[in-house]
């Protein structure tokens, strides 16, 4: 009786060669996947603690609350281009000018007369700011002249 070739036989070894190779995928696998998963939380943990700490030093500075950028939100339009928007330099910046400025540009840029909502929009933004900007200064000029007397008095 002679052992022909059964079908097992042709196939095992080729199904073999798979079992360890599978072998040492999955060792590389496995260990690969769990560095992942522990290193991914730490990361991100870094990221939010920058975060923090950025966002501290920028409200601190006053810059944050400018911006009004957050972690997973869009920034909003800073100082500068609030006054390239509005064809405006910073020692032009009052309540009139701004205001000037802003009903000028958003008449011209009206949806009604072919104008953009898109540029209308960027307009709006920057008047906010800039009113926001030129309230702070205000604040600032009084809380100098208020404090400048007091010292005097003492």
């Amino acid at each position: 009786m002679s052992q022909s070739p059964g079908p097992f036989r042709r196939t095992m070894p080729s199904r073999m060669a798979i079992g360890p190779l599978g072998r040492i995928i999955a060792q590389i696998i496995v260990p690969a996947i769990a560095i992942i998963a522990r290193t991914l939380p730490a990361a991100y943990a870094a990221a939010l603690e920058n975060a923090r700490k950025s966002g501290t030093a920028n409200e601190a500075s006053g810059d944050a609350a400018r911006r009004g950028a957050s972690f997973l939100g869009k920034a909003r339009m800073s100082k500068d281009e609030a006054l390239m928007v509005l064809n405006l330099t910073e020692n032009d910046v009052s309540v009139e000018t701004v205001r000037r400025q802003y009903d000028r540009y958003f008449e011209s840029n009206k949806v009604e007369n072919g104008g953009s909502f898109y540029l209308q929009s960027k307009i709006y933004r920057a008047k906010e700011l800039l009113d926001e900007y030129v309230k702070e200064k205000e604040a600032e000029g009084k809380q100098r002249v208020d404090g400048g007397g007091r010292g005097e008095g003492r």
